[in-house]
């Protein structure tokens, strides 16, 4: 069943381990609460999908779907970059 509304494109970035992928999911902004775009089951999937690849390490699979990148420290163990 496609839910009515508005569909819109929107990249996010989805953090496992040292990795951050930036992905583009589909949104809805349904007629009756236009407030705040909302995602269905299947945007929600996926990007529980890309976080758990990500934090596997597997930039194969994430370069097929969106741009990686990848976290680097200060060279200090326990000091944030």
């Amino acid at each position: 069943m496609r839910t009515e509304g508005k569909r819109l494109k929107r990249r996010r970035l989805v953090q496992g381990g040292r990795l951050v992928a930036a992905v583009e999911v589909e949104m809805v902004i349904p007629p009756d609460d236009p407030s705040e775009p909302c995602y269905k089951a299947e945007p929600v999937q996926f990007l529980r999908s890309v976080a758990e690849h990500a934090a596997r390490d597997d930039k194969p699979w994430l370069q097929q779907r969106g741009k990686v990148y990848e976290l680097i420290g200060s060279g200090e163990e326990g000091t944030p970059a």
